[in-house]
């Protein structure tokens, strides 16, 4: 006899891990905010930079951009000590961990 599939379940279930994983992505966007420093700029500010970012053409400065952040996350990497350094995978800092200790102490401006 062939068993029986409780889809609503397995809906919910996708739900809630589609959920946990916005939050997760939420929270390591936030390391990445405090990590760099640019928790000390004002919201306003920080979104019109990550707007101008998203809206330049030049694909001189996006390379800059991109290289001065994989600089970053190497330098995190090897400061980090037991924590794992952000990169691009997707992986973060584990929370509870010094979130401020790469940037120096000042944002990039």
């Amino acid at each position: 006899m062939r068993k029986v599939r409780d889809y609503d379940a397995e809906l919910r279930a996708l739900g809630d891990k589609a959920r946990a994983l916005k939050a997760k992505r939420v929270e390591q966007l936030g390391q990445l905010v405090a990590a760099t420093g640019a928790d000390a700029l004002d919201a306003e500010t920080l979104a019109g930079v990550l707007l101008d970012a998203i809206g330049s053409k030049d694909a001189s400065a996006k390379e800059a951009w991109r290289a001065k952040g994989a600089s970053f996350f190497q330098r995190r990497g090897r400061k980090g000590g037991g924590a794992t350094a952000i990169d691009g995978s997707g992986a973060a800092t584990e929370p509870g961990g010094d979130a401020t200790g790469g940037s120096g102490g000042t944002a990039n401006g």
